[in-house]
């Protein structure tokens, strides 16, 4: 193998294992939190501990569903071996959106479920704090909804790692109020659904889900730019 290949895949591999470390220090704060969370709607002649529900099961299978899903994809645009393996790149992709379909449903319930566990936040049990909730759940469905419609499935899940590019970039609504407008509507819908349910759990985890999808960013714009750039500069070699 090539010195320099070696040299971006050991670079890719220290940039895997220093997001890891964040989620798993991050994890740690969120149990540290809450146990101090319980312990305060507690008897204090009880035994002080977290309900049987854990939290992590939600950022770390959150995490697989961006980390994998992309890891999946970039290794598929270098060596194309998933189009190859399912006979067409729209039929591996449509695989690949599937599997981060059925994750997503995964994560959604650990969420749910580890919110229920927990005890409900008073401050944000109230007839406001509910409906602000309903607001957020309400644009956040927007902005995923017509983000979904605008992109498509290929174009949501991953296709342009697949070689199956749009003319061009997106920029109708909702691309052109919010960069990004699937990671936001979502956070949101989950901000939403922790309101609703007055819970600081839910608020921690949201703020861990926005922390994610802000990593995840950084690394996936710089590699969509360039792969229009890619396909701009052969279009204007063909011209």
């Amino acid at each position: 193998m090539p010195s320099f290949l070696a040299r971006s895949r050991k670079d890719s591999s220290n940039k895997c294992h220093t997001i890891l470390s964040l989620c798993s220090v991050l994890l740690d704060c969120v149990k540290t939190i809450l146990f101090q969370l319980v312990c305060m709607h507690q008897d204090p002649n009880e035994v002080c501990t977290l309900h049987s529900v854990d939290v992590t099961p939600e950022p770390l299978t959150f995490f697989h569903v961006i980390y994998l899903g992309r890891r999946v994809a970039r290794w598929e645009h270098k060596t194309r071996k998933l189009s190859k393996a399912f006979g067409s790149p729209r039929l591996a992709c449509y695989t690949l959106g599937g599997a981060i379909l059925l994750l997503n449903v995964l994560r959604s319930h650990c969420f749910t479920q580890a919110m229920l566990s927990q005890p409900r936040m008073q401050s944000l049990d109230n007839p406001a704090a509910y409906h602000v909730g309903l607001a957020l759940l309400g644009v956040g469905g927007v902005f995923v909804l017509s983000s979904f419609l605008a992109l498509g499935f290929t174009g949501t899940f991953l296709g342009d790692y697949f070689g199956i590019l749009k003319e061009a970039r997106v920029t109708m609504f909702p691309f052109s109020v919010l960069d990004n407008p699937m990671y936001w509507g979502s956070t949101a819908i989950y901000l939403g659904w922790a309101i609703v349910h007055a819970s600081p759990t839910g608020l921690l985890l949201t703020a861990l889900v926005a922390l994610i999808y802000m990593v995840a960013i950084v690394y996936e714009e710089p590699f969509t730019a360039e792969i229009y750039q890619q396909k701009a500069s052969q279009a204007y070699k063909r011209s």
